[in-house]
């Protein structure tokens, strides 16, 4: 499965991206306000391509790797906490130092809702942003999320329980969105563990 727009492509990863994970991943300052990282060898990001492919079959999490026309992969993104139920699920994206600020996050997100809204048929997305990292929560504002308030020791990251804002997109949010305007191709099977009984 693939999703494509103008200029990024979403992918699930595989063991071939594992030194292009490793070069996005050493870095402090992309891991700072994760509860992994920096990874420090290529073993790390193997796992996690493996965990990856497992979590995806459980119907638990689908993890994508955000590639660029020209550069490779830049960064991550996907689905996770996902409740069929409900229609619901959270997006997490993380990007290369390199790419902060360069506009890939508004692509990446309306392509993960695209297939989020259109592929899966969510009601609803959300999205977290630890209670200090402002120019997180100024990426999901500005693509469209909605502050619904702060959970309070929610994420633990090492031994300590972290406060952080959470968003919400509802599917009425995204089709008056800009972001749905975004040309956007799905190509190959949906997974079929996330998709409604």
């Amino acid at each position: 499965m693939e999703v494509r727009g103008p200029t990024l492509t979403l992918r699930p990863p595989t063991a071939e991206d594992v030194p292009a994970l490793l070069e996005l991943g050493s870095d402090p300052e992309v891991t700072r306000w994760f509860s992994w990282g920096p990874y420090r060898s290529a073993d790390e990001p193997a796992a996690y391509v493996r965990r990856a492919r497992a979590r995806q079959d459980a119907g638990e999490q689908l993890d994508l790797l955000v590639v660029h026309r020209e550069a490779g992969p830049i960064g991550v993104t996907g689905l996770s906490e996902w409740s069929l139920r409900d229609r619901r699920a959270v997006v997490g994206t993380w990007f290369g130092r390199a790419w902060w600020g360069s506009g890939v996050n508004a692509e990446s997100k309306a392509l993960v809702f695209a297939l989020a809204f259109a592929g899966f048929g969510l009601a609803r997305v959300g999205a977290y942003a630890d209670v200090r990292h402002e120019r997180s929560q100024r990426a999901l504002e500005k693509v469209g999320f909605t502050l619904e308030g702060t959970l309070r020791a929610w994420h633990r990251h090492g031994d300590t329980q972290k406060d952080v804002r959470f968003y919400g997109l509802l599917r009425a949010d995204w089709e008056t969105s800009p972001l749905r305007e975004v040309p956007c191709d799905l190509h190959g099977d949906l997974p079929p563990a996330f998709l409604p009984g």
